[in-house]
């Protein structure tokens, strides 16, 4: 059997076998007994703190690797100050846009019977 002690404090992604499927999991791996890996996985939801700690045998393991860090989300450039006029294919009229399209309520359709 392989030893994983390499990953040790890294956040990686593991594919194992789970009877007749194969399962992902990424967490940070946090121990390798021997016999088993442990992952670890740290979320708050509605301002509470919890951890899944996941146990996975070596004999279950398909596919280890190490997981890329997630990027930072891309900022949206801010909307310009004043809308852009763009002309039109036919005639040449200038059509302006606006920051975002109203949404529009749709009317209230009777059940046919």
């Amino acid at each position: 059997m392989a030893s994983y002690s390499q990953y040790l404090g890294r956040t990686v992604t593991v594919q194992y076998r789970a009877g007749d499927i194969l399962v992902p999991a990424s967490g940070t791996f946090v121990a390798d007994s021997g016999r088993s890996i442990f992952l670890e996985q740290h979320i708050e939801q509605r301002g509470k703190r919890s951890y899944f700690r996941w146990e996975i045998p070596y004999g279950y393991i398909q596919r280890i690797e190490e997981a890329c860090e997630p990027r930072p989300p891309a900022e949206v450039p801010p909307a310009p100050a004043h809308p852009k006029r763009l002309a039109t294919a036919a005639g040449g009229a200038a059509q302006t846009l606006t920051e975002a399209p109203a949404m529009r309520r749709l009317p209230h359709r009777h059940k046919t019977i």
